[in-house]
């Protein structure tokens, strides 16, 4: 879940190592609910791509009742921000009037974060951020948990280069009973997570995720 274009496509099918998903960067993605089933090493789950809010007034009302019937059906929540975004009145809105309800559900990820200023610095062969963009990222992080005060920690992700996207790929692969369990070596819930992948449940299900940021 997510507004438009914060890239929900682009971060499953990086989480789950393929086109899971139709990626689309010219139209405004996905407008209606897709479901996917995935299966492998004894386990199966079903992924569901929801349309991007933040579009216009008369699409968030007509999605917020689809994300209000859709959200008790989904064991984890993935809700996309985008590095560079700092306009997250909807994102507010939806978390405070929808999400709220099954907040311990919630993974709250910040994409996009090789696109974080300075954008130039991005380490093309290392495929790391700079110190300053690194900086920067976990500001970034800090400041959505500040707003959102959520349950689990803030996951800071670059799908293309995928970077920091094991958190998510372990909370994803563990949720069908409980989303985002934390080991002694997981970050403490209530804290911004930069990447940080906990071993939990990386042989669960399939492999997935990359160095962190």
């Amino acid at each position: 879940m997510g507004k438009s274009g914060a890239g929900k496509s682009s971060l499953c099918n990086t989480l789950f190592q393929g086109e899971v998903t139709p990626v689309s960067d010219v139209h405004a993605g996905t407008r209606e609910v897709q479901r996917f089933r995935l299966s492998g090493h004894g386990h199966s789950m079903v992924i569901t791509d929801l349309p991007g809010v933040g579009e216009s007034r008369d699409r968030d009302a007509e999605y917020e009742a689809l994300y209000r019937d859709i959200l008790p059906e989904l064991d984890l929540v993935l809700w996309l921000i985008k590095a560079d975004d700092r306009a997250l009145s909807v994102d507010e809105y939806f978390w405070r009037h929808i999400l709220h309800r099954g907040h311990q559900q919630v993974l709250f990820v910040v994409t996009q974060a090789d696109k974080t200023e300075p954008c130039h610095e991005w380490d093309m062969a290392g495929i790391q951020p700079s110190p300053a963009q690194a900086q920067n990222i976990r500001e970034k992080t800090e400041a959505v948990f500040r707003l959102f005060r959520p349950v689990h920690p803030v996951v800071a992700v670059s799908a293309p280069h995928r970077l920091g996207t094991g958190y998510a790929g372990q909370c994803a692969h563990d949720s069908a009973s409980r989303p985002c369990r934390q080991s002694p070596d997981d970050p403490p819930a209530g804290r911004a997570a930069h990447g940080i992948c906990p071993g939990q449940a990386r042989e669960q299900f399939t492999r997935c995720g990359g160095p962190d940021i």
